[in-house]
């Protein structure tokens, strides 16, 4: 992968994708967002990577939202296609079918709290700061956070940080559910990079259905959202891990998986 602003490092079926701007605080310019298309479609087709985690360069930032510079220039049909490519990138990182872990160090705002809120789980470090300013610009969040940020924290809670703009802590992110664990900063990527490992090594079918059916149930009806869950629960059933783990669990021995 010949990319500019990121660098992607492999190690075994775990690979760690990092935002490398950190003289604009990682932001995400236009070709940031498209480098980041072209990786995520390419992990996401490659069989070999079975977890992915996504992190900053630099002590600073994880993102520190969109580039401003570049954004300032943009014509209200410029802006929403800007938007939408973002839109394009949260959603593919949101289906890609496999998890994809956030290690988020210093700011994530702006866009960078919103492709956050597309990751399968978020972890932060103490000196992280999480929020959606984009009001105080005069303008709305663009890349999805008017949606997944109600949906994980809740209406009320996702208003106030959306209308007011201002950032919250990694205690607080913590305590809304926001991130899941605070994790000092020296140790926080090698922590992400070790649940991702574990992650990789689960049935790759078992958890791809399990995304699927998260993401889609979502959006359903209870009645609905479990005949889903049914009907991936026999996909499961029916693969050759699930038949592997069960014989492995009856015959007290480490199951062998090959996900598939």
């Amino acid at each position: 992968m010949s990319t500019e602003n990121l660098s992607v490092a492999r190690d075994g079926a775990v690979a760690t994708v990092t935002i490398d701007r950190p003289k604009r605080l990682n932001a995400l310019d236009t070709a940031t967002i498209g480098e980041l298309r072209q990786v995520f479609g390419e992990l996401g087709r490659d069989d070999g990577i079975r977890a992915i985690v996504l992190t900053g360069a630099g002590e600073k930032a994880f993102v520190a939202g969109a580039d401003i510079a570049e954004l300032a220039e943009l014509s209200g049909p410029g802006a929403e296609r800007y938007s939408a490519a973002g839109q394009d990138l949260m959603w593919m990182i949101e289906n890609l079918g496999k998890p994809v872990v956030a290690a988020i160090g210093g700011f994530a705002l702006g866009g960078g709290l919103e492709l956050a809120l597309a990751c399968t789980v978020r972890w932060a470090s103490p000196n992280a700061r999480l929020g959606l300013p984009e009001t105080g610009l005069g303008l709305v969040p663009g890349f999805g956070g008017t949606q997944r940020l109600p949906r994980l924290v809740g209406r009320g809670r996702a208003l106030e940080m959306i209308l007011g703009g201002e950032p919250i802590t990694a205690d607080e992110a913590l305590g809304h559910g926001l991130v899941t664990r605070v994790i000092e900063r020296e140790d926080l990527l090698p922590e992400a990079q070790s649940l991702a490992a574990k992650l990789a090594a689960r049935p790759a079918v078992a958890l791809r259905t399990a995304l699927k059916a998260v993401g889609e149930g979502a959006n359903m009806t209870p009645d609905a959202a479990v005949r889903l869950e049914a009907a991936l629960f026999g996909v499961t059933c029916a693969s050759d891990d699930a038949r592997e783990g069960c014989r492995a669990f009856l015959e007290k021995r480490e199951a062998t998986f090959r996900h598939r």
